[in-house]
């Protein structure tokens, strides 16, 4: 353990954390206090630390994710929906008004949008309980804006899926799409702030 604990960058105390969570499979036994691990050891350990490091994930997700990773009856696809799931923040927006006219500008854009096969995901109650919000805030004009906003992110996911390329290796698969989700969202938010600050500085009267 103390060999892989170096190889893989992991304290030797975080490795036996990983290993009563189910996290991580135990090595093959070759003697009273030693066991033998492999490269696949390696592979998840690098996973789990980056998807607690970089993904901000807790163990719990991680296990769930886990168990889908190691079950070979969960296609590769299916798979990658779950850890992109385990990246969205699942929001239930508080019943009223707001939310049922949120409710319905998202099943609208969904259907103009054809993105019927999307509507399970979690993001949508974020989306919905945003709408409602801001529609509560009195600001409909960003609502109103709410195609444009689509048709940005229908371009960003064209990216995400051209940089993901075809994925075989069930672990790297999942930590593409989790890592990738969570610091895609961190590209995307700080190149938004810096081109805010390029088109106001345009708007800006010349001194």
């Amino acid at each position: 353990m103390a060999e892989l604990s170096e190889t893989a960058g992991v304290p030797v105390a975080t490795i036996k954390y990983y290993m009563r969570e189910g996290l991580l499979e135990p090595g093959r036994p070759v003697g009273r206090n030693q066991a033998e691990y492999g490269p696949a050891h390696v592979k998840r350990l690098r996973l789990v630390r980056a998807l607690v490091e970089y993904g901000g994930l807790g163990i719990a997700a991680i296990r769930d994710l886990a168990a889908h990773l190691d079950n070979p009856r969960v296609p590769l696809f299916d798979l990658m929906g779950e850890a992109q799931k385990t990246v969205t923040t699942h929001d239930n927006p508080r019943p009223g008004p707001h939310r049922d006219k949120a409710e319905r500008i998202v099943a609208e854009l969904l259907e103009r949008k054809g993105w019927q096969d999307a509507g399970g995901n979690p993001a949508i109650g974020t989306l919905v309980g945003v709408l409602a919000a801001l529609d509560e805030l009195g600001r409909q004009d960003m609502v109103a804006a709410l195609g444009d906003y689509a048709d940005a992110a229908e371009r960003i996911a064209e990216v995400d899926m051209r940089v993901m390329g075809d994925v075989e290796d069930r672990e790297q698969a999942v930590e593409i799409v989790a890592l990738g989700t969570r610091l895609g969202d961190a590209i995307v938010g700080a190149l938004r702030r810096v081109a805010q600050e390029h088109m106001s500085s345009k708007k800006a009267p010349d001194s």
